[in-house]
């Protein structure tokens, strides 16, 4: 053995095998700095892709009383760590008119929007079954006053088209209007625009959807034979907007389609396993995030996630879709009022 491989130098073996090591440790240092800046930046991303309404604040006390809600025990009899009460969220899609990518997707040309699409989900205690009840936006309800961001309030009005709260008040009248409507409290918000939809859509690889009937519709630009058909984000959002192309062009056949998709998305959902492809989960909590307005008990990354990991035993077989009764309003042959008293008994079941 020489000198040189004795003292380990430059030149030799041992001096080789300990720069080598020196390199990749630096390496692996390095990579680890990069990954953990780029998880930094990732949620960053998409906490900033969420804006938030405080809603609790902006309506205060006079609304529907919450639910009591018992705290879980595990098997050992310590606390759950996830919530399982029951929840009541209303859900929005947003006709935005805002960017350029919902405009693109007929958003239109103006400014502001209005609720294309409502829905009240209801989570069984427990958090293993859902009923998601769908509002028809001709429904005429008594509007009532709501707050304005601007300061002031809007006037109560009478016999008025359910989605024009959203137009005149945003989010704080859409569930002030609920609750009203309903007697219902509505635990959380959530509001997604075309361009979100569409890309969530997309980001789960399009999504399987069976219709009944063939459809042809010159507004929502969409025409499908009766039969199974995968759909892009753009042919997706198509069919929840589509009316005129089926039945007798209401409202009611729009809601029956977007039922199903609902249901197709949830199972496109269940069977994506997005736990073994980081990329492709990205892409999906992007399109969730993007476009996204929640109230501000969830609207931050960790809220949503923890939200999402205490429904963990909903399956998409348990969740059932149904729609408020309503008869054709005596005013107006275009628009429909609530069915009484089965409306009622309805909102009273998710109380």
């Amino acid at each position: 053995m020489t000198r040189h491989e004795e003292r380990g130098d430059a030149g030799g073996p041992a001096g080789r095998r300990s720069r080598a090591l020196r390199i990749a440790g630096l390496a692996l240092a390095g990579a680890l700095v990069l990954a953990t800046a780029a998880a930094g930046w990732a949620y960053r991303h998409l906490n900033d892709n969420i804006t938030g309404v405080d809603i609790d604040n902006a309506l205060g006390d006079d609304r529907p009383a919450r639910a009591v809600v018992t705290p879980s025990t595990t098997a050992s009899g310590t606390a759950s760590p996830l919530p399982t009460g029951s929840l009541n969220i209303l859900v929005l899609g947003s006709d935005s008119r805002s960017g350029t990518a919902n405009r693109e997707l007929g958003g239109g040309d103006g400014s502001g929007a209005r609720s294309d699409t409502a829905m009240v989900v209801h989570i069984d205690a427990g958090r293993t079954g859902a009923t998601v009840v769908s509002i028809p936006r001709d429904t005429l309800v008594t509007r009532p006053s709501c707050p304005l961001a601007s300061g002031g309030t809007t006037a109560v009005a009478y016999g008025a088209m359910f989605n024009s709260a959203y137009s005149v008040g945003g989010p704080v009248c859409a569930v002030k209007t609920v609750e009203s409507l309903t007697g219902v409290r509505m635990d959380h918000y959530l509001e997604v625009d075309f361009s979100g939809f569409a890309e969530l859509v997309d980001a789960l690889g399009g999504v399987d959807v069976t219709t009944t009937e063939d459809i042809d519709d010159d507004q929502s630009h969409l025409r499908l034979e009766a039969g199974t058909h995968h759909l892009d984000g753009k042919q997706a959002l198509a069919l929840a907007r589509t009316r005129h192309g089926i039945g007798d062009g209401s409202d009611l056949g729009r809601i029956g389609l977007q039922q199903t998709l609902v249901k197709a998305l949830l199972e496109q959902m269940a069977g994506t396993d997005l736990l073994t492809d980081p990329a492709a989960l990205y892409r999906v909590a992007d399109a969730v995030t993007t476009g996204l307005t929640t109230d501000t008990g969830l609207d931050s990354l960790g809220e949503l996630v923890g939200l999402g990991r205490s429904l963990k035993g909903l399956t998409a077989g348990r969740v059932e879709t149904v729609t408020m009764p309503v008869v054709t309003a005596p005013s107006d042959p275009n628009r429909v009022i609530a069915d009484e008293p089965a409306a009622s008994e309805l909102w009273a079941s998710l109380r």
